[in-house]
């Protein structure tokens, strides 16, 4: 089995997404660091728990923190916030991060890397896509559903594609080691482009419709809806150079058809009252088409629904 890298990772965010690699990178014997809010006092005591069908995790000590000022340097900062709490980065990010390390970026949408390098410099920012069916599900407590791939790429703040480098690989090294497919990107925003091929019908619809993956899957309308929605995200991709392979819609339809039934992230946010990621997985790529004078109308609609939608909740929070 390949050896470990030997970096260490500090994960920012540890919610469905953050705790779930971090606990498997930890359980493959990665030193791991994590930053937490409310589950602080839960996880110093319990540990953290990961059910999956490839086989729970149970790590009953973990190197928990309730303040970036009390963690290590890390070689690797994992950032698996929302990008809704981007504006805390400029917080969390410095104390922890090596003078020699890189800010790995696990988050929806378009162009979110800008927010990191705007911190720490471009040069020291890799992008990650996840395909992940996870839930935290309690304190501590995350259940992994399905898929669990990771696609990372070189940020480049010109959009222009920057091949594989050695960094990545050695992260990758990791991952692997951890039981995570992982994708070696050489243009970062195409696989973004492809990405949002599923995320921009999915999540928003699944608000929506009020429905999970399943159940858009079995409807013919709301099926077509997301075929047509994907259709657009091509046209976006092509506005910005990047074309999306022939049979790659196809593919995301079938997948979504056979994973299990799936309570989107974004529909997870809304049910639970919390800010939606609305900006970034749908403003962002409106804004690159119009900048090149496209429409992509659907997608358009989408975002202004889906906009009503979250500032309506948000003000009946206030």
């Amino acid at each position: 089995m390949t050896a470990l890298s030997g970096l260490n990772y500090a994960i920012i965010g540890t919610g469905a997404l953050g705790g779930y690699y971090g606990a498997r990178l930890q359980q493959a014997g990665a030193e791991v660091h994590y930053l937490l809010r409310s589950d602080y006092d839960h996880v110093c005591q319990f540990g953290l728990v990961v059910e999956s069908p490839d086989g729970d995790v149970n790590l009953p000590q973990v190197n928990a923190y309730r303040d970036v000022a009390n963690m290590p340097p890390c070689d690797v900062v994992v950032v698996a916030l929302k990008t809704t709490q981007n504006h805390l980065l400029p917080q969390l990010l410095p104390p922890v991060l090596k003078p020699s390390g890189v800010v790995l970026v696990l988050q929806n949408g378009l162009g979110v890397e800008a927010a990191v390098a705007d911190v720490v410099g471009a040069e020291r920012v890799i992008g990650g896509l996840c395909f992940l069916c996870s839930n935290k599900v309690g304190a501590g407590h995350i259940r992994h559903l399905d898929y669990k791939k990771i696609e990372i790429g070189e940020y480049d703040a010109a959009g222009q594609a920057k091949g594989v480098s050695d960094r990545m690989r050695a992260i990758a090294t990791d991952f692997e080691r951890a039981g995570i497919p992982i994708a070696l990107a050489a243009d970062l925003v195409l696989a973004r482009w492809k990405k949002l091929m599923w995320n921009i019908p999915f999540n928003g619809l699944s608000v929506v419709l009020d429905a999970t993956t399943a159940e858009m899957m079995l409807d013919d309308q709301a099926r077509q809806l997301a075929t047509d929605l994907m259709t657009e995200v091509v046209l976006g991709a092509a506005g910005q150079g990047r074309q999306i392979p022939p049979g790659f819609q196809e593919e995301m339809l079938e997948h979504t058809a056979e994973m299990k039934p799936y309570r989107t992230s974004m529909k997870i946010d809304y049910d639970e009252a919390r800010p939606l990621e609305v900006e970034a997985m749908y403003g962002a790529p409106l804004k690159a088409a119009q900048a090149r004078n496209m429409r992509l109308p659907k997608v358009m609609a989408l975002y202004q629904q889906l906009k009503f939608l979250d500032n309506r909740r948000r003000q009946g929070n206030q």
